[in-house]
């Protein structure tokens, strides 16, 4: 394996990384969670750099200055909301990693951070969503010299990530 995955248990935001993931809504204009406590420690001016790239559909990626959060950019994805797991959940999911990490490689960058997206209010189950980010992640790692990490804000999703990596 070229490039690495690991679990980081607190605050994504306390990750050094070049790329910050925002689990965000499709306005891009901040909500709850992790999209509010991201567009908080950036400040006002993500909100105004947010205004002109929205909408953002479902599994895309817009990409902004982090402003307040150091010297790393954010890149705003829109994670599917989970409907039963028959309305194209996981391609969805996947869409969500596949395109920040193209992001990442696009802009010869080689850090990143991401929370679990859409567990939160979005309600994808736990373990299914950490499976769909530890499969995506460990492709790319397979090829490329990144550092990826994925983050969890608490214990549920700190177990559903470990068990994921677990896996072959």
């Amino acid at each position: 394996m070229k490039g690495t995955i690991q679990l980081y248990e607190g605050d994504l935001l306390d990750v050094a990384c070049d790329a910050v993931v925002n689990a965000a809504n499709s306005s891009l204009m901040g909500g709850g969670g992790v999209d509010g406590a991201i567009h908080s420690a950036a400040g006002p001016e993500l909100k105004e750099a947010c205004r002109p790239l929205a909408p953002c559909p479902t599994g895309e990626v817009r990409v902004t200055d982090g402003f307040g959060i150091r010297d790393r950019l954010i890149f705003h994805t829109v994670g599917p909301v989970w409907r039963g797991g028959d309305q194209g959940e996981a391609e969805l999911l996947k869409a969500c990693y596949t395109h920040c990490l193209d992001e990442l490689l696009r802009r010869e960058l080689s850090s990143i951070v991401f929370p679990a997206i859409s567990t939160g209010a979005y309600g994808y189950p736990l373990n299914e969503a950490a499976g769909v980010a530890v499969t995506t992640c460990r492709d790319y790692a397979a090829r490329a010299d990144i550092e990826i990490t994925l983050a969890a804000f608490d214990a549920q999703n700190a177990t559903a990530i470990k068990g994921a990596l677990h896996q072959p």
